[in-house]
């Protein structure tokens, strides 16, 4: 495998990351409405992180993807409060510290930019991710920010930059 590279997403990466958050989702058996699974944002990534203050990062080897995360302002939210948003990996990408170097280039981003609080939306099933935003310091919150439209999601949590 060659070297894992980091870089901000291509227009030509969304079928591909669109890809990948859909099948990780349907693994999980997640896959329903009022989760990005639905969102038509999903498909349109790069149109989404072209807005000022925002940027998704594509982790890949080579020409394949392995996943990615973004950084955009959150939806109804408070001034200077980001959401960490679809942060998937491909199956044989977890576990390798891929999900770790993507969430702490998201992270440098939104201290970059300004951003004093990241804000997230995750799944009971999801429990390796809960691990990685734990360690990372995100705590959980009893109710969501903003209004993302993401119902499905029925965990919470928030990290103070």
């Amino acid at each position: 495998m060659e070297p894992i590279q980091v870089t901000t997403m291509l227009r030509q990466d969304d079928p591909s990351i669109a890809r990948i958050i859909r099948e990780t989702l349907t693994e999980f058996g997640i896959g329903g409405p009022g989760t990005v699974f639905s969102d038509p944002a999903t498909d349109h990534l790069f149109q989404l992180f072209s807005d000022p203050g925002s940027r998704y990062f594509v982790a890949r080897s080579g020409t394949t993807i392995l996943g990615g995360a973004g950084i955009h302002s959150l939806e109804g939210g408070a001034a200077g409060v980001c959401e960490l948003q679809k942060m998937y990996l491909v199956p044989e990408a977890r576990g390798s510290g891929l999900g770790r170097m993507l969430l702490d280039r998201c992270l440098a981003f939104a201290r970059e930019t300004g951003y004093r609080t990241c804000y997230l939306e995750t799944m009971p099933q999801l429990k390796a991710a809960h691990k990685l935003y734990e360690s990372t310091g995100f705590t959980y919150l009893k109710s969501p920010m903003g209004h993302t439209g993401h119902y499905g999601c029925g965990l919470w949590m928030s990290l103070t930059l």
